[in-house]
């Protein structure tokens, strides 16, 4: 083994990881595990497969975590800008951990089971969501890692007729709503939400258990295998955020236009507004009082010419005002898009900039996400 070898850090395999091997992955490091980012079939493939009928998505390097106790939803919300204690049985949420300067630890998802809070984190992050979790409100409630459970996303708009032949009664779910289910015995949590824009479903299940259910969900005609290649592509068709690419502890909740995830409860006049980490800088920025420098935005290019993160913008003159985030070619829209952080004066929609590509500007117009609807099943 050579000397570069030794100081690679092992990486990490999920459940499923001798499918992707014998489907023809292709495999690369994504969050400290070996993932697959496309199959055979490729990337334009498995986008479109997706959008017309059902992928199946190996998503088991995300964390995934219970918190009990009659004060959990208490101690929960005194981490987030979001109502926790008002969110009813069966339903899930999304949430933003946040640094006591108000910026973006990790974004999540989150479920009241009735007995406990089902949390679903970014797997990059999950190390470190944990602690934080643990050290702020580990006093107030049991904070439960669940680290041998695997978690697979069906999505697209025959996901639910795939599913429901195996785990019938999930097509009684509406979009972010979550119950327990049984599958050949085995137990399941089931929410009908995920990544894509599409309507799917998260299935949380025992790591043991993952290839097998992945098989029976492979066998059914609607069902094909997807990569992080086409997850990325699909959640940028859809205006969601990545985050490391388009949220970090640089930005804020308003700065990133997620200030629909904070309900009125929690904002200025509220019944429970603030008590949470940088309340002030965040229900200042919502207020007006406090400035915001730059706000996230939607672009589609005007030439056929891909803008990928990290691209700088221009104003007319020349001068700088924002960086690309994420961008690619949407294979839906069959266009550039991307997401940006512009300053204020140039994120309202029509908004002409141009990207620097290679030295030469890029047209491009700020557009109101998502590029493509969103399908989610709201009942």
């Amino acid at each position: 083994m050579s000397a570069a070898q030794e100081q690679e850090p092992q990486l990490l395999k999920t459940p499923l990881h001798a499918l992707h091997l014998e489907l023809g992955a292709r495999m690369v490091p994504f969050a400290g595990y070996s993932m697959p980012v496309q199959y055979p079939a490729g990337l334009m493939a498995e986008h479109h497969h997706t959008r017309n009928s059902a992928g199946l998505f190996d998503v088991s390097h995300m964390g995934q975590l219970r918190l009990v106790g009659p004060d959990a939803a208490a101690a929960f919300e005194s981490l987030m800008p979001v109502d926790v204690i008002g969110l009813a049985p069966g339903k899930q949420r999304y949430g933003l951990l946040l640094t006591d300067e108000g910026t973006i630890i990790d974004d999540l998802m989150f479920v009241n089971r009735g007995d406990d809070l089902f949390v679903i984190v970014n797997g990059a992050c999950k190390v470190g969501d944990l602690a934080h979790i643990q050290a702020r409100i580990g006093q107030r409630c049991e904070v439960i890692p669940l680290p041998d459970r695997a978690l697979l996303a069906l999505q697209g708009p025959k996901a639910v007729d795939a599913l429901a032949r195996l785990v019938p009664g999930v097509q009684q779910l509406v979009f972010m709503t979550g119950g327990a289910f049984r599958w050949d015995s085995t137990e399941l949590f089931v929410t009908r939400s995920g990544y894509t824009g599409e309507d799917g479903f998260e299935i949380s299940l025992p790591g043991d258990r993952a290839e097998a259910f992945a098989r029976a969900l492979l066998a059914q005609p609607e069902v094909k295998p997807i990569g992080l290649g086409a997850r990325n592509s699909l959640r940028l068709e859809a205006g969601l955020c990545l985050y490391g690419n388009d949220i970090d502890t640089t930005t804020t909740p308003v700065e990133a236009a997620l200030t629909w995830a904070i309900q009125k409860v929690r904002r200025t006049g509220g019944a429970r507004a603030g008590g949470f980490p940088g309340a002030e800088r965040v229900l200042g920025q919502l207020d007006g009082t406090v400035p915001v420098e730059r706000k996230r935005v939607g672009l589609v290019a005007l030439e056929r010419v891909p803008v990928r993160e990290h691209t700088g913008l221009r104003d007319a003159a020349g001068q700088r005002i924002g960086e690309v985030t994420s961008g690619l070619l949407g294979p839906s829209v069959d266009q550039p898009v991307a997401m940006a952080y512009v300053a204020p004066a140039f994120a309202a929609a029509g908004t002409r900039i141009d990207a620097i590509v290679r030295g030469k500007p890029v047209p491009m117009e700020v557009r109101a996400m998502p590029f493509v609807p969103n399908r989610y099943h709201r009942g």
